[in-house]
């Protein structure tokens, strides 16, 4: 049975990649960031299960990082600090976390020996388009400190795999939703809001198109990347190969809802003109090539799996939706 471990384990994707990989059999050590209140984030979601330890932490720490991965088998590393408008604000912040965390993690698993390494890295590296479908082989562009903090580390990364031949395989998803996403992205920002009854949604720049990916099958492609050799050393996409509008997006959101509002402009979601990412579309050519992996869901099944979860009481009263999350 392989031993895994998964940092940023209680954030929204890496606890249902800690949920997919139990469901696979696998033995799972799930970090969650360390906190007074002994709170896990969305793995307390997580029934209990014989197979899953969790540990309170942070990928800062490197002594602490090299313990929690002795006698692992694969890392599958997402802590990260991923909201943009916060990076305006506090880009050191992402320096020491995605910059530094991901060194931790490569340079503990040089040392220990054996162990492969997936980086989460982000579509946002790649900015606006040049030119679509967006492949591996795209120019990263950063646009926001966000960004430029995921370049960083997967720039790290791959320099462990140049020099000292750390089995590091990047994995590259495009824009993730689902269950349990933060309301500062834009499809639980427009859920919750028309879920609580509001008849003017607040919204960001909704001409963007973006390649929205379900959040099972996003966890679906890490899985696949891990078991295949043949992506050792590389960045690869996880995309849907579809492109759509942030408008039409919500437009079919209103549809599934039910619903007639109306959207409002609020000048606080926009980003800075230079770092809006006006158009991703990603090709995923090359991960079906490696893996055989494809997607599941389309949008609008996608979108109907997700609505029913934030329409749940219990888990809309978690959302603050008079609170623009930066």
């Amino acid at each position: 049975m392989k031993k895994i471990l998964v940092t940023g384990a209680d954030g929204f994707i890496g606890s249902h990649l800690t949920e997919l990989l139990l469901e696979k059999g696998y033995q799972v050590r799930a970090l969650s960031q360390y906190n007074s209140f002994n709170y896990w984030g969305w793995l307390e979601d997580i029934p209990a299960n014989p197979n899953l330890e969790v540990v309170c932490g942070d990928v800062r720490d490197p002594h602490f990082v090299k313990h929690i991965m002795k006698n692992m088998d694969i890392v599958f590393h997402l802590a990260a600090l991923i909201a943009i408008p916060y990076s305006y604000h506090a880009p050191d912040s992402y320096v020491d976390t995605n910059v530094k965390g991901t060194l931790n993690v490569c340079q503990a698993a040089k040392e220990l020996g054996g162990i492969r390494v997936i980086v989460t890295s982000t579509s946002e590296v790649y900015g606006t388009a040049q030119y679509v479908p967006i492949d591996e082989k795209h120019p990263k562009q950063p646009q926001s400190p966000y960004s430029a903090s995921k370049i960083g580390a997967d720039a790290m990364a791959l320099s462990f795999y140049n020099a000292f031949n750390l089995p590091v395989t990047i994995a590259r998803p495009f824009n993730t939703y689902g269950p349990r996403q933060s309301a500062r992205a834009i499809i639980p920002t427009i859920i919750t809001q028309i879920a609580k009854g509001m008849k003017g949604i607040k919204v960001g720049d909704l001409s963007p198109t973006r390649d929205f990916n379900f959040v099972k099958d996003t966890c679906k492609g890490f899985i696949a990347l891990a078991e295949h050799d043949s992506t050792i050393g590389q960045e690869i996409n996880i995309a849907s190969n579809f492109e759509i509008s942030m408008r039409d997006t919500l437009e079919l959101i209103k549809k599934i809802m039910h619903s007639n509002t109306q959207f409002i402009i609020e000048e606080q979601r926009l980003r800075p003109q230079n770092s809006e990412v006006f158009r991703l579309w990603g090709d995923n050519t090359h991960i079906k090539d490696l893996t055989g992996y494809y997607p599941e869901y389309n949008l609008e099944k996608g979108l109907t799996e997700t609505i029913k979860w934030f329409i749940n009481p219990e888990n809309l009263k978690k959302y603050k939706i008079n609170i623009f999350n930066l």
